[in-house]
Order: C-alpha cells, then structure tokens, then sequence
C-alpha cells in the first residue's frame, strides 16, 4: 500500500474517533470553544488536509491506483455526511442540508454503476463539483467554531464577531448547497442518455 492510499486509510480511521469525541463529556474550553468542539474540529481540519494531500502524493508520484480510486471519495463522504449528522444532532445545522447532500450522492453513486454497466464515460468533476467540495470543507470548520446555529445571522440577535463567523459559515453552507445541486443536475442530465433504453 503507497503513501497516498495509507493517507486515506487514516483518513477513515479519523472519522470514528470524530464520532466518539461528543461522547467523552470533555469539560473546559479552548478560546471559549468547548473541548468537545475543538477536538472534532481538530480530527476534521486534519482529515481534509489529507484529502488534499493524498491526491497530490497519487498524481506527482504517478502512484495513482484502482483501490485509490475506489476509496478516496468515499473516505470524503463518510468524512463530510459525518460531520453534518453530528452537527445536525448538535442543533448547529438544519436536517436539510445533509439530505440534500445524500440524496446527490446516491445520485452520482447510480450514474456511475450504470455507466460502468454500459460502458459509459464517467463524467469528471464539474467545477460544481470542485466548488461543492471547497465550500463544504471551509463552512464545516466555520460552523463548528461558531458558536451560534445556522442562519441565527438572520434573526437580528447576534453581533460583532459573532455576527460575522455565523454570516461566513451560514453563506458558505448555502453557496456549498447550491454547488450540490447544480453538480448533481449535471450528473441527472448525463444519467438521462444512459436511461434512454
């Protein structure tokens, strides 16, 4: 196993860990952001740089492998539906959100059996796709500093920095949304000719 695919590996590994944290009852803060906070941040934070970092090792290392291909984007699934359902539990997020993000990715996972069963070309990422990716990532790691829920920017109850971090996170999380839908409308259109029979 290469570097890359050890990456990604530890990538998966993370998430669970990310999952017990909440659990733990840390007690105390960092900065005012509560243990529990912090620690999942940290796992998260760590995990994405992998996410980067595997894909450049595959490429500039021409170590580009089918078991890498295979796991690299659901290492980031399981990552990011992670980290939504956890802040989902937390009240942090709307249920809405990952569902939308869920119901794209049984979307594409279809797509992409049926092309391999028709012998299809499988779409590449759209720059839908890549803005999805970026804004999901940034507004998870916002959204777990903030320490107000989503769209309390609207509600005219929050000021200064406060304000400011939960107007980032929130237009970030509806522009990453946003970004999931047009780029799973870019697969639905192409699934429609692998339909046609």
């Amino acid at each position: 196993m290469n570097l890359a695919n050890k990456l990604t590996v530890f990538r998966i590994i993370l998430v669970p860990i990310m999952v017990i944290i909440p659990y733990l009852n840390l007690q105390g803060d960092f900065y005012g952001l509560p243990y529990t906070y912090f620690w999942m941040e940290l796992i998260f934070i760590v995990a994405s740089i992998t996410d980067k970092l595997d894909g450049y090792i595959a490429r500039s290392r021409n170590q580009v492998t089918t078991f890498g291909k295979f796991l690299d984007p659901l290492a980031d699934k399981i990552l990011v539906l992670t980290a939504m359902v956890l802040l989902v539990e937390f009240g942090k997020i709307p249920a809405w959100i990952p569902i939308i993000v869920l119901a794209r990715e049984f979307l594409v996972s279809g797509y992409r059996l049926l092309a391999v069963e028709k012998g299809g070309k499988v779409v590449a990422a759209s720059v839908w796709g890549k803005l999805k990716t970026v804004t999901q990532m940034f507004a998870l790691i916002l959204v777990m500093f903030d320490a107000n829920s989503f769209a309390e920017c609207f509600r005219g109850t929050l000021s200064g920095v406060d304000l400011g971090l939960n107007i980032i996170s929130t237009v970030l999380l509806l522009i990453s949304v946003i970004a999931t839908i047009f780029s799973g409308y870019d697969y639905l259109k192409n699934m429609k000719d692998l339909l046609k029979d």
